[in-house]
């Protein structure tokens, strides 16, 4: 797993394997665990993903500057639905990417989340 914060545009990029976005999509969904991505020597790569239960509302995703993390907590049903679309990212045979996005009145992201844009582990666009 690789990720990468871009502080020109405040996003966060994932590249994982399937394998990798299938852990990650278990741990959203438990709502605990720590996940290590490959560090580089680019200043902006962050060293893991952190998950955690909260009670909400919705989900958000955050960075923890002096862990290097990538944070994401939230309620039990915003995570469910963050799991599920990582999960369909992971299996999905077309390849592309995904971008989530917080907007006013966001159905599971909560406030000040970060854009978070996942890579398909299949790479490059769509075919369909």
């Amino acid at each position: 797993m690789r990720l990468v914060s871009d502080p020109a545009f405040g996003e966060v990029d994932l590249s994982a394997s399937a394998e990798e976005l299938t852990r990650l999509a278990s741990a959203v969904a438990r709502g605990e665990g720590l996940l290590d991505s490959t560090c580089s020597a680019d200043g902006n790569a962050l060293a893991g993903i952190k998950v955690n239960k909260t009670s909400g509302p919705g989900v958000l995703v955050h960075r923890d500057a002096e862990r290097r993390l990538l944070v994401i907590s939230g309620d039990s049903v915003g995570r469910a639905v963050l799991a599920e679309n990582l999960l369909a990212m992971a299996s999905d045979e077309e390849g592309g990417h995904l971008h989530i996005d917080y907007f006013p009145g966001h159905f599971y992201l909560a406030e000040g989340s970060l854009p978070l844009v996942v890579n398909s582990p299949r790479g490059g666009m769509p075919t369909r």
